[in-house]
């Protein structure tokens, strides 16, 4: 018999960050502390430097990898349910995808927030991204905690219906700051040299490629020539024009004393080796990766070592410690809204950089140590 293939339920609330159909908002307009302008700004640098977009790419790979568990069996049977079908926008389910897309976020604009879905029988059911552009923090009255408001059409900002389905994370903020650090930030300036050098680079390729020739006709000593001097430049240059023409291959032939120069042959052509690469070591030392993981072979030689591993998997642990929060309030507001509670706890995946060959020579030597030992012993 066929399996009948588990589906979600897909009658939801409409989120309560979702921007309006009739919202319009403008970089120039609200307070240079919004972070709608740098975050447009970010993606438009992940969108013209791929090694940006690389990076964050990679650290979200290298990050993700998580699985929650509770004590309750039936609990676990429900929050399995959720994390593996939970629609989660953009043709995407489960737990996993939405934690992507969060971490993509918080790298890229500095601020991530969330927000749980409800279906008509008031159970979380789905997970939502809004745009930043779409909502905006304030303050609360305590001093300590953040509110998230969704910004109105009239520009007013509305406080929402259920703010405990509303998530939030900051990357770095500044003390009494609301909105957190770009990854990216600091790089606006090297990435604008580094694209100002790859187009000029563009320019002068185009340039060799569609040459532009120099005809110079020198009329001789003679007087007739001297007064014919006009009419013959106007006939090479429109016979020169002609064989120039695409479509086929013609030769020029010319009386005189005419000479053809490719304009600009005796430039020097800048090498753009070393700036270019002082420039993707500032971006690279930002992002906190190895140059080899982003496809840069500086050295014949280079390869992860152990310093290197431990300062970045040092990293992404610390990255994890600020998604941890978000998954066990995504968990914990699941198995409430379905009337069940018990404790629970997310698992990281371990976070393997180093070689397979050399873990598993790593291993093999643990084994001759602990064999040794239990020998000694006896």
């Amino acid at each position: 018999m066929r399996k009948k293939k588990e589906k979600f339920k897909t009658s939801l609330a409409v989120p309560q960050t979702a921007p309006r159909t009739d919202f319009a908002w403008s970089a120039m307009e609200g307070s240079p502390d919004d972070g709608l302008p740098q975050a447009r700004l970010y993606y438009a640098l992940r969108e013209n430097v791929p090694v940006l977009d690389a990076a964050i790419g990679k650290l979200v790979r290298l990050t993700s990898g998580f699985t929650v568990t509770c004590s309750d069996a039936r609990a676990q049977r429900e929050l399995d349910r959720f994390a593996r079908l939970a629609p989660v926008g953009g043709n995407q389910t489960g737990l996993s995808a939405f934690v992507s897309a969060y971490f993509d976020q918080l790298l890229t604009c500095g601020t991530a927030v969330g927000e749980i879905v409800t279906d008509e029988a008031d159970e979380a059911a789905a997970l939502y991204i809004p745009p930043l552009s779409a909502i905006s923090l304030r303050r609360a009255k305590n001093g300590l905690d953040v509110e998230i408001l969704r910004r109105g059409a009239d520009g007013n900002d509305r406080a929402p219906r259920e703010p405990e389905l509303l998530l939030l994370s900051v990357l770095n903020p500044a003390p009494g700051g609301l909105y957190g650090k770009s990854l990216l930030k600091g790089l606006p300036f090297v990435s604008g040299i580094l694209m100002q050098i790859f187009r000029t680079i563009g320019n002068n390729w185009e340039r060799l490629g569609n040459v532009r020739f120099a005809v110079t006709y020198k009329p001789q000593n003679d007087t007739l020539d001297r007064a014919l001097a006009k009419e013959r430049a106007e006939q090479i240059a429109q016979q020169w024009s002609e064989a120039m023409r695409g479509g086929a291959v013609k030769d020029f032939v010319s009386v005189g004393d005419v000479q053809i120069r490719v304009i600009g042959a005796e430039n020097q052509v800048l090498d753009s080796d070393v700036p270019v690469r002082q420039i993707l070591e500032q971006i690279v030392a930002k992002t906190g990766l190895p140059p080899f993981l982003l496809g840069f072979s500086w050295s014949s030689t280079e390869r992860m070592s152990t310093q290197q591993a431990d300062l970045l998997t040092s990293e992404l642990e610390s990255y994890r410690r600020i998604l941890a929060p978000v998954i066990e309030k995504i968990s914990h507001t699941v198995l409430a809204r379905r009337g069940l509670d018990c404790g629970l706890e997310v698992i990281w995946d371990d976070i393997t950089l180093q070689d397979q060959v050399e873990l598993a020579r790593a291993a093999l030597y643990e084994a001759q140590a602990a064999r040794l030992q239990q020998s000694n012993a006896g």
